[in-house]
């Protein structure tokens, strides 16, 4: 198996919102001292999504984050079945959503999408935090759709697969790959935040 930990994303995901909400003591709109949030998960009883969420809001409250959810909702790792359900969330709860916590950056750019199309000004948005680092994703950090991820590395996935798969093919030794239990690859995530 080649891959990541989704405990680890979940933990990162959590200490970037943590820092966040650190920083900016705004994202409290209504100031009752509580974080007003949703969040968006993978698929129902998947393992990543289920170490996603619970590491990632297990980490906020660890960090003294008080927090009141407001809805979980099941996307499917899909944009646009995120943008539908953050559509129907705005439409219940509008203002009252301080932030959004997405297990993967494709369903965050689906609630970056329903914010839009809701017409509300990118400054009364809550704040929205992916996994992954997908191109669309950074570009959303750096205009300020979104306020963070954390880096999957499909490079170097891709290249542990490439080595994996030739040590095996040749027979050759495979101690250089740094097998967990002789059968695991995983790479580390990279926080990627706003400041």
């Amino acid at each position: 198996y080649v891959g990541c930990d989704a405990e680890q994303s979940g933990v990162m995901q959590g200490e970037i919102v943590a820092n966040y909400l650190k920083n900016h003591p705004e994202v409290d709109v209504n100031k009752d001292g509580k974080i007003q949030y949703v969040l968006l998960e993978g698929e129902a009883g998947h393992q990543d999504a289920i170490s996603r969420t619970d590491y990632a809001v297990k980490t906020l409250i660890e960090h003294d984050v008080k927090l009141e959810k407001l809805s979980y909702q099941f996307a499917d790792w899909n944009r646009g079945q995120a943008e539908n359900r953050m559509s129907r969330l705005i439409e219940q709860y509008g203002d009252e959503i301080e932030l959004v916590i997405s297990n993967n950056d494709e369903m965050a750019l689906g609630a970056v999408e329903a914010w839009q199309k809701a017409g509300y000004d990118c400054r009364n948005w809550p704040v929205i935090f992916g996994i992954d680092g997908l191109d669309d994703a950074l570009e959303a950090i750096k205009t300020g759709k979104m306020k963070g991820t954390v880096y999957n590395d499909k490079e170097g996935q891709a290249e542990a697969m490439l080595k994996l798969a030739v040590g095996l093919a040749t027979d050759s030794s495979l101690e250089d790959l740094g097998l967990e239990n002789g059968k695991y690859i995983r790479l580390p995530y990279t926080k990627l935040e706003r400041q």
